[in-house]
């Protein structure tokens, strides 16, 4: 099984320290450690910005620890014949795909087999609307279980709430 990818942060940025079970909170008193999110991306590279851009919404959330399950531009699948099972070891842990709904309609072929792969598996699939859209193509919207805004809260609500 891939080993799951964590994206990297931009320079300059630094992580969130997750709450531990070592953790205190204003009262100092103990608070439990966080769940962490395995996550995966539906996406294409060519609309990394917005990749990037929601990588780094989740890394900056407060209180919220995820693994990106993901296929990152700089260690791309080979793929050729297998292109498929690998795509499908890669979903196989997640609690979850998010889907950038804008990317859907210029590459909903290969997004569309992620999208059938997750269903399969019974993996809840959140979209997620562009920014300052409220529309998205009638297949993400048909197989989403929740589609939500392009707010760090809205998808890290969704992700708490229908993560499996």
């Amino acid at each position: 099984m891939p080993k799951p990818v964590i994206a990297a942060r931009p320079v300059g940025t630094h992580p969130v320290r997750p709450a531990t079970a070592n953790s205190h909170d204003a009262q100092g008193e103990s608070m439990p450690a966080l769940k962490t999110y395995d996550l995966f991306i539906a996406h294409a590279w060519t609309y990394g910005d917005e990749y990037y851009r929601l990588v780094n919404m989740l890394n900056s959330a407060s209180f919220f620890t995820w693994q990106n399950y993901s296929v990152p531009e700089h260690d791309q699948l080979p793929g050729g014949a297998r292109l498929g099972e690998q795509l499908r070891n890669r979903l196989r842990p997640v609690s979850a795909l998010l889907i950038l709904a804008g990317m859907y309609v210029n590459h909903r072929e290969w997004i569309g087999h992620e999208l059938d792969m997750a269903l399969e598996m019974r993996k809840p699939i959140i979209g997620i609307y562009p920014w300052g859209q409220e529309r998205a193509p009638k297949r993400v919207v048909e197989t989403a279980r929740v589609m939500v805004g392009w707010n760090t809260n809205s998808i890290v609500a969704a992700i708490r709430q229908y993560s499996v």
